[in-house]
This record gives C-alpha cells, structure tokens and sequence, in this order.
C-alpha cells in the first residue's frame, strides 16, 4: 500500500536534459531519426535551464539530473514516464515503442531511491490513455478515489488543467475544458476552487510547496499567455515563477513535462 503524501509537497525532481536531438520525428525504432519540427535548440536547453534553476534554487529542491539521450529525442518528458506517490512509483508503458527505452533509466533512479517500484502497464483516457491504465492506477495507489473523465479540447488532461494547490485547479477556459470540468465536478463530493485562464498553455502550471513552507507555482510567462497574467495575480499568497516552455510547447508538451516530484522525506509541513 502507497504511503499518503499530501499532495505539492516535495524535496527531490528528477529532471532529464535537453538532447542534441531535441524537436526530432521518432521512426518507432531505437534511433532519433524522422524530421525535425522547427524548434530552437540552444533556447529549449536555455529554458530547461532556467526551469531547473527555478526549481533549485528558488524553491529549493534536490535535483537528481538523468544525462541527455540523443538516441531518446523525447526523453526529456520525463513526467510521463511514471506516476509516484509516497514511496511508490508506478512505472509507465508509453504507447510510442522508441519511448519504451527512456524507462530504465528512471527505474534505476527510482530504485537507488529506495522508491518500490510496480512493474505493471500503465498506458497514458483521452487519445493518449485508456481505462486500463486507469485500472492499474488505482489498483496500486488503494488509497485514492481514482477516477475516469474523458478530456475535451486536449490531447491529455494536464494540457486543459492543473492543480494549483491541494484544493485549487487551474483550467483553461475553452468549452472543452469547462465541459470536462464539470464532469470532474460530478464525479467527486471535495469542493475545489477555480482559477479559470484565458490561454490553453496557461492551464499547465507546476505547484510546489517548498521544503521553506512557501507556495511556489511555476507558470508560463507573460511572453507566452499574456492574457493569463492577471489571472494568476489572483494568487496573492503564493511566489509565482513565471518560466518559459515555448520550444517544449511546439511539441506538444508543458512546464509539468519536465520532471518527476517527489518527496522522499514524507514531511507533513
């Protein structure tokens, strides 16, 4: 059974760098062969940096840097890659073949962690998971309500919504993400507040609180979601983090993608 760890509070990221590969079409072999999508390098591995600075020496985390793959093109996604909570670790099966090979290398972090770590499958229900994943989801963590909401106006649930904070949820504010808001809404008797943004990419924010007991949130700049900006003002007791994610956008992906939380201590600051 999962040990309880309330929910945005952490000591430790596990982070994986920018690879030379960055922005290339997988073939579904072991390579990082295919096109390239017209992304910046040098200003995705800036962004990374400034990310893993933030979560450093701002909010105060351990990071745990994996090396760069320029055989993985999409190992730096790392957030997908396993879901942890407590000292348990759920490791995932990614859909995509050549992204089955960026596992082992979390797994083996996980593992000198002294994290247990569940081997079953857990596919990512929306195009990019199904409720089999969800099966084993809530099959390894029998300590939460786990359940299923079909996602409107995004490829995964974190690119229309995030949590911000243990009773927050920021959501985009297109029809599709209000419509799956309100089935989130019926599916759960815990009242949450709700911090609507005007930007998609605006709605995948990361939520901290820091080993100092402050409430971080690293969010998209002002640059990327204008409009959003005073949306999060409306977080007056938090430090906000604006933080670039424009290259890792083109790819579909956001802040969160960049890496794994955990909280190896299980505080209850």
């Amino acid at each position: 059974m999962a040990s309880v760890c309330p929910y945005g509070r952490f000591t430790h990221a596990i982070v994986r760098g920018i690879p030379e590969s960055f922005g290339k079409v997988g073939d579904g072999g072991s390579g990082g062969g295919g096109d390239a999508t017209s992304t910046d390098l040098a200003k995705a591995q800036r962004q990374f940096g400034v990310l893993t600075g933030a979560l450093r020496q701002k909010v105060g985390l351990q990071l745990i840097e994996i090396p760069a793959d320029a055989e993985l093109p999409e190992s730096w996604k790392i957030e997908d890659v396993a879901v942890i909570q407590g000292d348990t670790a759920l490791i995932t099966r990614p859909w995509k073949q050549q992204r089955r090979s960026e596992v082992e290398a979390v797994r083996r972090v996980l593992t000198e962690l002294n994290l247990s770590v569940d081997e079953k499958f857990f596919v990512g229900i929306s195009k990019h998971t199904n409720h089999r994943g969800a099966e084993v989801l809530a099959d390894t963590f029998r300590d939460f309500a786990v359940s299923t909401v079909p996602v409107y106006g995004g490829y995964r649930l974190k690119n229309i919504c995030s949590m911000g904070g243990p009773d927050t949820i920021i959501i985009s504010n297109s029809e599709g993400a209000r419509k799956t808001l309100r089935m989130m809404e019926q599916l759960t008797d815990h009242h949450y507040e709700v911090l609507t943004v005007p930007e998609d990419a605006a709605a995948n924010c990361v939520y901290i609180r820091g080993p100092a007991k402050v409430d971080y949130l690293l969010h998209p700049t002002a640059e990327e979601c204008p409009n959003s900006v005073t949306a999060f003002q409306k977080l007056p007791d938090y430090t906000l983090l604006p933080t670039a994610c424009s290259e890792a956008s083109k790819l579909g992906s956001s802040l969160s993608s960049f890496c794994l939380l955990i909280n190896r201590k299980h505080q209850a600051y």
